[in-house]
């Protein structure tokens, strides 16, 4: 029997067997937690650096996505609303047609994502050559986010093999970070003020 949904069952279904704790107590979680402080430092400095330049909100942009990512990393809030999404389905008995909802729902976050980033690129014009890495290293980033909230089981296990005791979360997710945080540099190193020559 479906049960019916009040105010206290949505409730009752938030974060349903999560509770806020460390997602990655280990020496990899904690060195991406520092990925992405150092990512949004760079990319504050870097819109820091643009002012009355193009590309200015992009990376304002990227380092509040940064700084939220990265306290995400640790209170591992997508597994809190994979954990609803799970009792909800149960709740409703759909749990058995979970894999439709499943893909509805990342055909969803694609077609949102897609959409942010046709008009970002729109308003990139002029200015995508000296974003582009950013650019990638976003979609690498979020197509990793969004592959992880879902919680396809054959997915999670694929990017969680290791090789060399290194996992290939790691690995994707400090790809996705390298290559936002060396475009934030290159935009430094363009953008540095000139010495001016010492007089003899």
């Amino acid at each position: 029997m479906v049960e019916t949904m009040t105010p206290a069952t949505w409730w009752g279904c938030i974060g349903y067997g999560w509770t806020p704790e460390i997602g990655d107590p280990n020496i990899w979680g904690w060195l991406t937690v520092l990925s992405y402080l150092i990512c949004c430092g760079l990319s504050l400095a870097a819109a820091g650096r643009l002012r009355g330049r193009g590309g200015r909100g992009l990376w304002c942009t990227i380092s509040g996505l940064m700084l939220f990512l990265g306290i995400n990393k640790q209170l591992d809030l997508q597994t809190a609303l994979t954990d609803t999404g799970r009792c909800l389905a149960h709740l409703q008995e759909w749990y058995e047609g979970r894999q439709l909802i499943q893909m509805l729902f990342i055909g969803g976050l694609f077609v949102i994502i897609s959409a942010i980033f046709a008009l970002a690129l729109a308003n990139m014009r002029g200015k995508l050559r000296a974003n582009l890495l950013a650019f990638l290293g976003l979609f690498v980033l979020l197509t990793f986010v969004m592959v992880r909230a879902v919680g396809f089981h054959h997915m999670d296990a694929l990017i969680s093999a290791q090789i060399a005791s290194v996992s290939l979360n790691f690995v994707f997710e400090n790809v996705g970070l390298l290559m936002i945080a060396a475009n934030a540099v290159a935009i430094l190193r363009a953008t540095a003020p000139e010495r001016r020559g010492q007089p003899a």
